[in-house]
Parts: C-alpha cells; sequence; structure tokens
C-alpha cells in the first residue's frame, strides 16, 4: 500500500496553524463555512498564503456561491477546494477550467443506503472523492461511518477517508487494501475545542501511520 496522504481539517488560529504547519501534513484545511464552529476569521485566513508550499492549502466549502469560492481561491492562493455540499458536477468542473492547478476535492457524507452510482457523473470533473460520515452539520461529527460501506464503490477515482478518525484507528487504517485509499482527513478528534489541534496528537499520528 503507498504511503497515504494526511490532511489536517479544520484549522482556526494563527499559533495552532503555524505549529501543525510545522509537521508538514500534506494538506491543511481551513473551513470557510459560516455555520462551522471551525470557521476561519478573516484575519487567519490570511496566514493560510504563507503556509510552505509543499503543504496544500485546501478552503473547505457548503453550497457557497461560485464566485465567492474563487475569490477565495485568488485571495489566499488555495491549492484546493473541498465541496462538502449539493455542488453539482458542472460546479466542479467549472472550477478545473477557471483554475488550471486547483485539486477539487468532492465530499459525501456515506451511510448503508449511500447510493455510490450518483459519483459517476462527477468522476471526471474532480480529482478525488471524501467520504465522510452522513450528517446533517456537513462533517466534523466525530463519529465513523462502517468502512465496509466502501466495497460498493466501484469508480477508480481516488479518495480521502474522513469521520471521527483517531489514534486508535490507526492500526486497523494500515490493514485497509485499497490502493485507492490516498489520503485520511483528520479533524475534531485531535482538538482540545473546534478549530484548535492537539499538536503532540496529529505528530503521534503521523508517527504511528509513516
Amino acid at each position: 500500500m503507498n504511503k497515504l496522504k494526511l490532511k489536517v481539517c479544520g484549522m482556526k488560529l494563527a499559533a495552532n496553524i503555524a505549529a501543525v504547519a510545522a509537521l508538514r501534513p500534506d494538506y491543511l484545511g481551513f473551513i470557510f463555512y459560516e455555520k462551522s464552529p471551525r470557521l476561519i476569521s478573516d484575519v487567519s485566513a490570511e496566514l493560510i498564503k504563507y503556509i510552505p508550499s509543499e503543504i496544500k492549502t485546501v478552503g473547505v466549502f457548503v453550497n457557497e456561491e461560485l464566485d465567492i469560492v474563487k475569490k477565495k481561491i485568488n485571495l489566499y492562493q488555495l491549492k484546493a477546494v473541498q465541496l462538502h455540499g449539493n455542488e453539482a458536477p458542472g460546479y466542479c468542473a467549472d472550477l478545473k477550467s477557471t483554475f488550471g492547478g486547483i485539486e477539487v476535492i468532492k465530499a459525501f457524507g456515506v451511510d448503508e443506503d449511500f447510493d455510490f452510482g450518483i459519483l459517476d457523473v462527477y468522476n471526471d470533473v474532480v480529482d478525488y472523492f471524501l467520504f465522510d460520515t452522513k450528517t446533517k452539520a456537513h462533517g466534523g461529527s466525530g463519529k465513523t461511518f462502517d468502512w465496509k460501506i466502501l466495497e460498493n464503490y466501484a469508480l477508480n477515482k481516488a479518495y480521502f477517508l474522513s469521520g471521527g478518525i483517531d489514534l486508535e484507528h490507526a492500526a486497523a487504517i494500515k490493514q485497509i487494501e485499497d490502493s485507492r485509499l490516498y489520503a485520511l482527513d483528520i479533524n475534531s478528534r485531535f482538538e482540545v475545542e473546534p478549530g484548535v489541534k492537539d499538536v503532540e496528537k496529529v505528530k503521534a499520528f503521523i508517527n504511528i501511520l509513516s
């Protein structure tokens, strides 16, 4: 199995952003969804531009107007966008055509009733899927879903695994034999409060997976 990439999502405060960035995760996620307790302020968002270039900065949006997403990409020089709402394939395609190098990650909340057939129309217009635990809050629930559900995923598109991942899951993650599993997305289980990550815990997770 290839070495998994790591995305630390829901970063919010300047000093904590700097401390987590120093651990060199592959992706750092910043939430631009007004209803999230991890909503990043304009002041902290300014720091996104100064994060080391080898870390891909991700803007997380939920059913946001396309023009606003484009403005945020330009303003903060985002390298990726994660779309957590009901964004249509055309919305994703527009971002891909407007920004040549941008990575588009389309997130889906899954449960035992999830229809993987709805992913087909996104296959050619996104770089990755992200599978999260289905909730009304569009992520950040701290709950895992039954990963066996992913046996119903038939496409070859690489994906991020999200939803309540904690230190205790590291061993089980290492046992997953799926070449499409590209990255792990960690958030609420690594926090001391919403938007503030436990840096030592993140470091421990990186060490276990490496």
